[in-house]
């Protein structure tokens, strides 16, 4: 059975990256939708080749027994020989578990070791924010319209932004989300301080409807993080995409 081992450590891993690309939307919790399909031709890439090594091991397994018959025929006994350590097989444990218990996306734990960063652009002018109100904006967009805008165009709006919530030493909370370029290795954590509300528990999900409360200055370490002064706080369920796109 021990020869089997290679095989089946491809099965799984294919079968475990089919599962969170092909039949769910769980690869969200580790790379952008766009890398779905490479992640996919992956995974039944791996399965081919986890049927081949099968079929391999099958057929010089028969081999084998075909010339130890001869050798018991010829000689009145056979000798046994190992194929490899048992230990080898702990090797397919992580494959057996991402197919069973894919784990969750990365939360305030990623979040909270994640240094203060601050977006690319330098301070200048941004295009006009679309109508309506509440405006739904996301945690990055706010943020680099808060501490970069010179025309400061979230004066006097209404918006909502949604995320999980992350706790500060002194007492304040956040809404955080985690924006990714490529994947989760990459991700780094954008924040706005929440103002004038309860504070949920950590890694609660939720929709903070309020107004931006300017601070510092623009383009400096004093503007970060932005500020929203809350008007409602909505738990939500956490999205089928946690992170956003930086």
């Amino acid at each position: 059975m021990r020869r089997y081992g290679a095989a089946v450590l491809l099965l799984l891993t294919g079968g475990a990256v089919l599962r969170i690309s092909l039949f769910s939307e769980l690869y969200l919790r580790y790379v952008q939708v766009g890398l779905r399909p490479y992640l996919v031709v992956s995974g039944v890439v791996l399965v081919v080749l986890g049927v081949v090594a099968a079929a391999a091991v099958a057929r010089g397994r028969g081999e084998d027994e075909h010339d130890q018959d001869h050798d018991e025929d010829d000689h009145g006994h056979s000798h046994g020989y190992g194929h490899g350590p048992r230990i080898a097989w702990l090797l397919t444990l992580p494959a057996l578990a991402l197919l069973l218990f894919p784990p969750p996306a990365l939360g305030s734990y990623s979040a909270d070791r994640e240094a203060a960063r601050q977006a690319a652009q330098g301070v200048g002018a941004f295009p006009a924010l679309p109508a309506g109100n509440p405006l739904p904006l996301t945690v990055g967009e706010f943020s680099s319209r808060a501490i970069f805008d010179s025309g400061r165009s979230l004066t006097g709006r209404t918006v909502s932004l949604t995320g999980f919530v992350t706790h500060g030493d002194d007492g304040t909370w956040y809404v955080t989300r985690l924006l990714v370029s490529c994947c989760a290795a990459d991700a780094a954590a954008g924040k706005v301080e929440i103002r004038d509300a309860d504070a949920p528990v950590t890694d609660t999900w939720v929709t903070v409807t309020g107004t931006w409360v300017p601070k510092g200055k623009l383009g400096s370490d004093a503007a970060w993080p932005p500020v929203l002064d809350a008007g409602s706080v909505k738990k939500v369920a956490e999205p089928s995409n946690p992170y956003e796109k930086r």
